[in-house]
């Protein structure tokens, strides 16, 4: 190609970017000046459009009278009564919940019950009972910082958690000299929370449930004869 030909494509071909990048930048100003122009007139003449914005909706579980529940700091309560009263011009709705264990009648305000709980199923029991099976973990810190932990563990409402505090505090025997006080109190508090939890659930007597939770557990009962 000779020299004139090939310089005059290159000017060609520059001109051609160069008008290219001109519509671009006009084409940018013109969007700017448009939405400058549809602010003031949003500005001055309407009103923006304001979005509702929907608000997330709060679960409620509905409970029955006479259903089964767990107030982690208490165990497991019967639902005794579904009542409303006025408290400062507020209709307020709550369950009335006896907890037997404890001669304790709990009131739970229906919008308040993010710490109830419904009872176990037949499958959690069941892993439950595969807990208490497996072997005692033996921690070496301090009792009295075990003590708290485990005594959270009883608090929290968590069954599964609940069954690690059986298991870990078992001795596999009812003799009182084997265990200290305080390890006594908390294994005696863990095993009847989750016992009562056990008798709800599987509908059976107190007698059952205690067989089955120290068959599990390898418990031996020391009997003593009267000769």
């Amino acid at each position: 190609m000779p020299k004139k030909k090939k310089v005059k494509k290159i000017k060609k071909l520059k001109k051609q970017k160069i008008n290219k990048n001109l519509k671009q930048i006009n084409k940018a100003k013109n969007v700017l000046k448009n939405g400058e122009k549809k602010n003031v007139a949003l500005g001055s003449d309407e009103k923006p459009e304001i979005k509702k914005v929907k608000k997330q909706p709060t679960e409620k579980r509905i409970y029955n009278l006479k259903d089964y529940v767990v107030y982690p700091k208490h165990g497991v309560g019967k639902i005794t009564g579904i009542e409303k009263a006025n408290i400062g011009e507020i209709d307020i709705q709550f369950y009335k919940i006896l907890v037997e264990k404890e001669k304790l009648t709990l009131t739970v305000p229906i919008n308040q019950q993010s710490k109830l709980r419904p009872i176990a199923t037949i499958n959690q029991i069941n892993k439950c009972v595969s807990i208490l099976k497996t072997k005692p973990k033996i921690k070496r810190t301090m009792w009295s910082r075990r003590a708290q932990e485990y005594d959270q563990k009883i608090n929290s409402g968590k069954i599964y958690e609940l069954a690690e505090v059986v298991k870990d505090l078992n001795k596999n025997t009812d003799i009182i000299a084997d265990q200290s006080y305080s390890e006594r109190q908390l294994f005696e508090k863990a095993y009847e929370r989750l016992k009562s939890e056990f008798e709800a659930v599987l509908k059976v007597s107190t007698e059952e449930v205690q067989k089955k939770m120290d068959k599990a557990l390898g418990r031996v009962k020391v009997l003593e004869e009267i000769q």
